[in-house]
C-alpha cells in the first residue's frame, strides 16, 4: 500500500514511510566507510590518514546539495500542499538544475586548491601527495554527488522514499564491489578507491537525474521552468542549517584533526577517521528519520492540519528517544568489534580507536533530539532557528570543546567535546521547541 503524505500516520505507519530514508542515509554514509576498510587494510595507515584529513574539505561542496534538498524540499511539499502541482514541479526543476551547475563550478574551482588545503590542514611528504591525487580524482563526480544528496529529500516529497533507498543502495553496491575489485584484486591502492568512489556517485546522481526526466509515476516530474531567485533565496534560507551543519562539521573535523596531530601524530587521525566511519553509520538513523519525516511535516503544515502536527511531533520524540539508547548500547557493546574492523592489524592504535569510540558514542543519547529539531524548524520554514541550532551544535559549542577540554583532558577530552557540545545544544533545541510551540501549533 503506497502511503501518501497527506495519510493520517501512527507509529508503525511512520516508521514504514521514514526507513527507506534511514537505510537510504546508512548506504550513501557507506561511501568513505567502503574506502576507509579498503584504504586502511590493503593500503596502509598513512594513506588511510591522508583519506581522513582531505575528506573534510571534500565534503564540504556536497553540503550545497544538502542545503538545497532539505530547504527545497519543504517549499515544493508546502506548495503541493497547497494544491498548486505545476508551481511545485518547476520549483523542483529549477532547484535540480542549480545543484547541477553550482556542482560543475565548485569541482572547477576547488581541484586548484587542494593541495594548499592539504597543507594547511597538516599534511607533508607522502601523506600530502595522497590527499591530491585522492581529492583531484573525486572532483569530477561533485556535481553528482551533489544531485544525489538534492534528490535524498525529493524522492520522500516525491512519495517515492522506497526509489530513492534502491538508487542508494545500487550506488552503495557499485562502491562495496569497485573497492574490491580496485583495491584487493588490482591492487591499485589509494587511486582505486578513488575510482570507485568516484563511480558510484555518479550512479548514485544521474540515476534519479534520468528518472525524473523521463515520464513517472511520482507527483514530480523534471519540467521547463523559469528562474525564481525568490523562492530560491528562500530554499537556500531554509535550509541553510543544513548548509552549516555539514560545513560545520567538516571545519569541526578539520580542527579535530589538527588537534589530534598535536595530541597523538598520525595514529590519532587515523583513529578519529575510524570513529567518524562508525558514526556516520549509527547517526543515519537520526539523518534519515529526519529527512523521511520532513516533508510529512511540512505538507500538514501548508494545509494547516494542527492535530496531524501534534501527532508527528510527539511520535517523532518517542522515536528519536528510543533510537538514541539503542545506538549507544550498541556502541559501548560493539566498540572494540568495530574498531577491529579497520585497524585490527595495529594493536596500539586500536586500544586507542576503542577508548575514544566509547567516550564519544555517549552522545548519541541527545544527538538526535538536536539533528531532529533542526530538520524540524527546517519543514516549517524556520530557517533561522533551524540554523541558530545547526550553528550552535555544530560550529560554536563544537570548536569551543575541541580547544577547551583537550587542556584538561588531553586526548580524552578531543574524544569526549562532541558530547559536550551535543549536551550544550539538546537544552537550545529544547528552548526553541518550548517557545515556537504555540506559534506552529504542533
Amino acid at each position: 500500500m503506497n502511503i501518501q503524505l497527506s495519510d493520517h500516520f501512527d507509529v508503525r505507519r511512520l516508521l514504514r514511510f521514514t526507513f527507506p530514508s534511514i537505510v537510504m542515509m546508512v548506504f550513501t554514509s557507506i561511501y568513505s566507510v567502503v574506502d576507509g576498510f579498503f584504504v586502511s587494510n590493503f593500503v596502509g595507515k598513512t594513506p588511510f590518514a591522508a583519506v581522513n584529513l582531505i575528506m573534510p574539505y571534500l565534503m564540504l561542496f556536497s553540503a550545497i546539495g544538502f542545503m538545497i534538498g532539505t530547504g527545497g524540499s519543504a517549499l515544493v511539499s508546502m506548495t503541493l500542499g497547497m494544491g498548486k502541482h505545476e508551481r511545485a514541479n518547476r520549483l523542483f526543476s529549477m532547484f535540480v538544475a542549480f545543484t547541477a551547475a553550482a556542482g560543475v563550478l565548485l569541482a572547477l574551482v576547488s581541484v586548484a586548491a587542494l593541495r594548499k588545503v592539504a597543507a594547511l590542514l597538516g599534511a607533508q611528504g607522502d601523506m600530502l601527495d595522497q590527499c591530491v591525487v585522492y581529492g583531484r580524482i573525486l572532483m569530477p563526480a561533485l556535481p553528482f554527488f551533489m544531485l544525489q544528496n538534492t534528490f535524498q529529500s525529493f524522492f520522500v516529497t516525491a512519495e517515492k522514499p522506497k526509489l530513492g533507498l534502491a538508487v542508494s543502495v545500487a550506488a552503495g553496491l557499485t562502491n562495496i564491489a569497485l573497492d574490491a575489485l580496485f583495491v584487493a584484486v588490482f591492487r591499485w591502492g589509494l587511486v582505486g578507491a578513488a575510482v570507485a568512489t568516484t563511480l558510484s556517485q555518479i550512479v548514485g546522481g544521474l540515476i534519479p537525474l534520468l528518472y525524473f526526466a523521463l515520464p513517472n509515476s511520482s507527483i514530480l516530474r523534471l519540467t521547463r521552468f523559469s528562474f525564481d531567485a525568490r523562492a530560491l533565496v528562500k530554499a537556500c534560507a531554509n535550509g541553510s542549517s543544513e548548509l552549516m551543519s555539514n560545513l560545520s562539521l567538516s571545519l569541526v573535523n578539520m580542527l579535530y584533526n589538527w588537534q589530534l596531530i598535536r595530541f597523538a601524530g598520525e595514529d590519532g587521525v587515523a583513529a578519529y577517521g575510524v570513529i567518524m566511519y562508525v558514526n556516520m553509520i549509527f547517526i543515519s538513523a537520526f539523518l534519515g528519520y529526519s529527512i523521511g519525516s520532513a516533508p510529512v511535516i511540512s505538507f500538514h503544515y501548508g494545509a494547516q492540519n494542527h492535530a496531524e502536527l501534534q501527532n508527528l511531533f510527539s511520535k517523532s520524540l518517542a522515536l528519536i528517544g528510543a533510537f538514541g539508547l539503542a545506538m549507544t548500547a550498541l556502541a559501548e557493546l560493539f566498540s572494540g568489534v568495530l574498531a577491529g574492523i579497520f585497524v585490527s592489524y595495529d594493536p596500539e592504535l586500536l586500544a586507542m580507536t576503542t577508548r575514544g569510540f566509547r567516550l564519544y558514542s555517549l552522545a548519541f543519547l541527545v544527538m538526535g533530539f538536536n539533528i531532529f529539531a533542526s530538520a524540524f524548524f527546517t519543514a516549517l520554514g524556520n530557517g533561522l532557528v533551524s540554523a541558530t541550532i545547526s550553528f550552535l551544535r555544530t560550529l560554536l559549542f563544537s570548536c569551543a570543546a575541541v580547544i577547551v577540554l583537550p587542556m584538561f583532558l588531553k586526548l580524552d577530552g578531543i574524544w569526549l567535546s562532541v558530547v559536550a557540545a551535543e549536551l550544550l545544544s539538546v537544552c537550545v533545541s529544547a528552548f526553541f521547541m518550548a517557545r515556537m510551540r504555540r506559534v506552529y501549533h504542533y
